[in-house]
C-alpha cells in the first residue's frame, strides 16, 4: 500500500511538474523553511546535513515526496514535509536546482586518500549514474562537492539498508560490498572533486 501511494505521489509531482511551469519565487520563499539546517543559499555549514544548492530538480522532489510519504526516515524532516504540498515541493526542487552549487573543499589535505578515492569511484562506477563530473542528473543527486561527512553517512546508510528511497537498489548494491577504508576514501575524494 506504502509503495502504491509513493507511487502514485511521485506521479503526481513530478509528472505535474511537465504540466506546470514551477515558481522560482515560491521555491525561494519556502526555502526559508530549509535555511535553518541547510545553511544560506542552501550549502551547509551543519555536520552531518546535506547541501542543497546545485541539486538535479527531480532529485530534491523525488527526495521530498520520499520523506512526506515516511518512506526516507527523518526526525528533522518529518514536521518540514508535513508543511508542504506538491506545488511546493515542485517550486523547491526547481529553486534548489536553480542555485550554484557548493564548490569542492579545499585544500584537499589528503591527496593519497583523494587518489584512493579516484580508484573506487572508477571501480564502482560511479560516474555512470551521478555523470562524469559527479553533478548528478534528474532523480540522481550531485555528489561533487558535498560535505564529507554527509557523504560518509549517506554510505554507511546505503550499505546498512536503512536509507531507502530512490536509487535505493542500485545504491545498497554498489555501498554493500564497500569496505570502510573505500568509504572513507570515497567520500573524501568526492568532497573535494
Amino acid at each position: 500500500m506504502r509503495i502504491a501511494l509513493v507511487g502514485i505521489l511521485s506521479l503526481a509531482v513530478v509528472g505535474g511538474s511537465l504540466a506546470r511551469a514551477a515558481d522560482l519565487a515560491a521555491g525561494k520563499a519556502k526555502a526559508e523553511l530549509c535555511t535553518g539546517c541547510h545553511g544560506e543559499s542552501a550549502i551547509s555549514q551543519t555536520e552531518n546535513i546535506p547541501s542543497l544548492a546545485g541539486q538535479p530538480d527531480q532529485f530534491i522532489q523525488w527526495q521530498l515526496v520520499f520523506f512526506r510519504s515516511g518512506s526516507r526516515k527523518s526526525e528533522q524532516m518529518q514536521p518540514i514535509v508535513e508543511q508542504i504540498n506538491n506545488d511546493d515541493i515542485r517550486n523547491l526542487g526547481a529553486y534548489f536546482a536553480s542555485l550554484a552549487p557548493p564548490k569542492a573543499a579545499q585544500p584537499d589535505d589528503n591527496p593519497d586518500l583523494s587518489q584512493k578515492g579516484a580508484q573506487a569511484v572508477a571501480g564502482r562506477r560511479c560516474a555512470s549514474c551521478h555523470t562524469d563530473t559527479f553533478a548528478g542528473t534528474k532523480a540522481v543527486a550531485r555528489i561533487a562537492g558535498q560535505r564529507e561527512e554527509y557523504l560518509l553517512k549517506a554510505l554507511h546508510e546505503y550499505k546498512s539498508g536503512v536509507r531507502s528511497g530512490g536509487g535505493m537498489a542500485a545504491m545498497a548494491d554498489v555501498a554493500y560490498p564497500l569496505s570502510e577504508e573505500e568509504i572513507t576514501a570515497l567520500a573524501h575524494y568526492l568532497a573535494h572533486f
